[in-house]
């Protein structure tokens, strides 16, 4: 195993363990006491395997200025919590109707459509708490500032906007701009918005910053079209979904559009403008190098 494979290992097991620390009804309380089926619905969305790439892109970054784990760990969760609310609600029947994730029943299959909605929402808002609690970062600015990063990526103008662009497309078909705009949202910014929060977290400068979002955006370009790929080249079994579901859809995809051979040779070149983004850094960015190489070579 991999230097990269064991730390990417390590940081997922990290974000496991407290995923599942702060998934109780102790943590989850408010005014009230949260029902024991919903925060059963939110474990099970959160807690059923899963890479956390986001998570370990925010702590790469962060890691190249200095920062150890535990003091990202409130932004890395967050974004993971974020990214687990989507797939919840993008598994509905009105959104891609799927059965499986991760090779287990979605949220919706194993309880009900209402709970799967209220288990992404009530996700979607935690998600923030952690963002607002002083464990984040003393400092109020910095803490704002971090919101502000992943509502914009999440929000109308990123993820949720990407979504609804993609269902557009479904029946009103796509350029090859196009779906890159829709993917660039749909997947690449909320993997932006994870780059730029561990940049936030370290103190990046200007400069620093800027590489940090172009390499950001490259990797969030190149995971989608990695998993554009896999639908068409794995097995339900590798991806723990289902497979070949775009087409069957009339998804648009640039795989659809350009070929699978011209979609390969993309990624490469997608993975090469990533790689060549963190120029400016020594080796304390051969993280983020390494999670932008495994985005092209997974095979789930």
């Amino acid at each position: 195993m991999t230097q990269h494979a064991q730390q990417r290992d390590r940081f997922a097991r990290t974000i496991q363990t407290a995923l599942s620390d702060f998934l109780t009804a102790e943590n989850l309380s408010g005014p009230g006491s949260p029902p024991d089926t919903l925060v059963s619905a939110m474990r099970h969305g959160c807690l059923n395997g899963g890479k956390r790439l986001r998570p370990l892109l925010v702590m790469q970054t962060a890691e190249i200025f200095g920062l150890e784990e535990a003091r990202t760990l409130n932004a890395a969760l967050s974004v993971e919590i974020v990214h687990c609310y989507s797939l919840i609600h993008d598994d509905l029947p009105a959104m891609d109707d799927d059965a499986l994730r991760r090779g287990l029943p979605t949220v919706h299959t194993k309880f009900d459509e209402a709970t799967a909605i209220l288990a992404g929402d009530a996700l979607l808002a935690h998600a923030f708490g952690l963002l607002g609690n002083p464990d984040c970062h003393p400092k109020a600015e910095i803490r704002t500032a971090l919101v502000l990063e992943l509502s914009f990526g999440a929000g109308a103008g990123g993820m949720a906007g990407g979504q609804s662009r993609d269902l557009e497309g479904e029946t009103t078909g796509f350029s090859v701009r196009e779906i890159s705009e829709m993917q660039a949202m749909k997947t690449g910014a909320l993997i932006r918005a994870a780059v730029r929060m561990g940049a936030i977290l370290g103190g990046a400068g200007p400069d620093q910053l800027k590489a940090l979002t172009t390499y950001g955006e490259a990797a969030g370009l190149a995971f989608q079209l990695a998993d554009d790929i896999l639908d068409l080249t794995a097995s339900t079994k590798q991806m723990g979904k289902a497979t070949r579901k775009d087409a069957t859809r009339s998804k648009p995809t640039l795989v659809s559009r350009i070929g699978l051979e011209a979609a390969e040779r993309h990624l490469g070149d997608t993975i090469h403008h990533a790689v060549s983004a963190l120029a400016m850094f020594g080796p304390e960015a051969d993280g983020l190098r390494a999670t932008a190489r495994y985005f092209a070579e997974r095979e789930s």
